[in-house]
């Protein structure tokens, strides 16, 4: 897990007003409604929790190989939502801790595209770590869907120059 860093704050707190704004105005999915692509092969799996994150993507200024300077995905910064209360973070690894203080940490196994150019792909990640004896203990996989935002792409001014792009997403976490 990463270390705390002041600076990385200072760039998400300021997206906080944002997200109660970006946010679709219905509420976070049931499990029976979950609705993943056919690729993922999950169709016989069970839903054991369903959240909404809300948050940015962070995106750091890096030079390419040619020299070029671009926004490269750094690590991704949310708050999850379930049924109108914060019950949790999503943060780099990538992790979902509940407030709880159980967690889960995942490696992507497939994706697929958002629904437009601008939307961060749909995710199925395997569970690679828990921590703790709660509801996510018998989580297998997670699923990022329905996602709107996110994206950030072209030239930036300056290397190591920190951006959040606000987004927002389902996460499915499977049996």
């Amino acid at each position: 897990m990463s270390k705390l860093n002041p600076h990385r704050w200072s760039v998400v707190f300021p997206i906080a007003a944002l997200v109660g704004t970006f946010l679709p105005a219905a509420a976070a999915p049931q499990a029976a409604g979950v609705t993943a692509p056919a690729a993922f092969g999950v169709a016989d799996r069970a839903a054991i929790l369903v959240v909404q994150g809300a948050g940015a993507q962070i995106y750091e200024c890096k030079a390419n190989a040619s020299g070029a300077m671009n926004w490269v995905f750094r690590e991704p910064i949310a708050t999850l939502v379930r049924d109108g209360r914060t019950i949790g973070h999503h943060y780099v690894g990538p992790t979902w801790e509940l407030s709880d203080g159980e967690l889960v940490q995942g490696k992507q196994s497939a994706a697929a595209p958002g629904a437009t150019p601008g939307d961060a792909p749909l995710l199925k990640l395997d569970v690679v770590g828990h921590r703790g004896s709660g509801i996510l203990k018998d989580a297998k996989l997670v699923l990022r869907l329905n996602t709107h935002g996110g994206v950030l792409k072209g030239e930036c001014p300056k290397a190591g120059e920190l951006h959040p792009e606000p987004y927002s997403a389902d996460y499915v976490f499977l049996r």
